[in-house]
């Protein structure tokens, strides 16, 4: 295995950083998606605590 300066190595980590897809929008998405999810728990749980005294 040829050895491979760190300069190399980290240009052709950039340019790979910049062909990544969807990576952002999917990250959003996906945190999206845990906060609804979560808000929605609360919201249905919520009436389960109350006590009907």
């Amino acid at each position: 295995m040829a050895h491979t300066p760190h300069t190399d190595w980290l240009a052709a980590a950039a340019r790979a950083a910049e062909q990544q897809g969807p990576g952002n929008l999917l990250r959003i998405v996906l945190i999206v998606m845990v906060v609804g999810c979560v808000l929605t728990a609360w919201f249905l749980l919520r009436g389960y605590s109350r006590k009907d005294d």
